[in-house]
């Protein structure tokens, strides 16, 4: 089978493009607009386009990037099973302590920084109920990579930490996130991929982790961080990943990823 990857020029899309092809298997990877992405078999798509960062200055490319488009391929339905790209962030309404892929949504359509959320879950609705049975979604946490140019705060932080022994940080060490490596990103996309049922998976390590118990492990291996903030805001909902454990993926805690990185910096 053929395999697509849009959006491989992204943070995800470009790591799991680079697996894909290393096993032999090198993707499409279709630049945006391009006019064959209509009209020619796709095989297998891993749907990773998407605005994260700027997604409240560009709200309608948020809306392209994350349901038309994929309404457009959905409709052409020249593929052969399609895996989209979806966000924890979907619980963040929700006011549970934990919650799994099953768990029905919470949405306020008058807050306009939810025009993420909401693209999204019209993006898992879509490729769910109208891909005649060929469609999955991975639900992702936040993700972290070291490499230069990996978004996000931790992998900030972590960049930052080949710098020097002593960060300071605009964050709240109270502030408690699910973190998973871009690497067990792309193994659970590819389990994902391989399964025979398709369904909405969470793609996460199932546990939140503060600021400051990383900032612990810094310490531990002679790093000095101070946080700048004292926030203590509502940590979010706690994704289950029963079904992700389900495919074989076991993903790492991010406390013994973050001690491994460090003692090879310290190598």
């Amino acid at each position: 089978m053929s395999i697509t990857v849009l959006g491989a020029a992204g943070f995800v899309g470009a790591r799991l493009a680079e697996r894909l092809t290393a096993a032999g298997q090198a993707p499409w990877t279709p630049a945006k607009g391009d006019p064959e992405l209509l009209t020619r078999d796709l095989g297998l798509v891993y749907y990773c386009a998407g605005l994260t960062a700027d997604y409240d200055r560009r709200p309608f490319d948020t809306v392209e990037a994350h349901a038309s488009l994929v309404s457009r391929i959905l409709e052409a339905g020249r593929f052969e099973k399609i895996v989209y790209l979806s966000s924890t962030r979907l619980y963040d309404g929700l006011r549970k302590a934990e919650v799994d892929e099953a768990e029905p949504l919470v949405f306020d359509p008058l807050d306009p920084r939810r025009v993420y959320d909401l693209s999204k879950a019209l993006g898992e609705n879509l490729v769910m109920t109208r891909s005649g049975g060929r469609g999955a979604v991975a639900r992702l946490a936040n993700v972290y990579d070291w490499t230069d140019g990996a978004p996000g705060f931790l992998s900030e932080w972590l960049i930052r930490a080949r710098g020097g022994r002593a960060l300071s940080l605009d964050s709240s060490p109270h502030v408690a996130r699910d973190y998973i490596h871009l690497d067990d990103v792309v193994d659970a996309l590819l389990a994902i991929a391989a399964a025979p049922e398709g369904e909405i998976v969470n793609v996460a390590s199932g546990a939140l982790t503060a600021n400051g118990e990383i900032a612990e492990v810094f310490a531990a291996a002679g790093w000095q961080v101070d946080f700048r903030g004292d926030a203590r805001p509502p940590a979010p909902p706690n994704a289950a990943i029963g079904r992700l454990r389900a495919l074989g993926v076991a993903p790492r805690p991010v406390k013994a990823v973050v001690a491994d990185y460090l003692e090879g910096l310290k190598a």
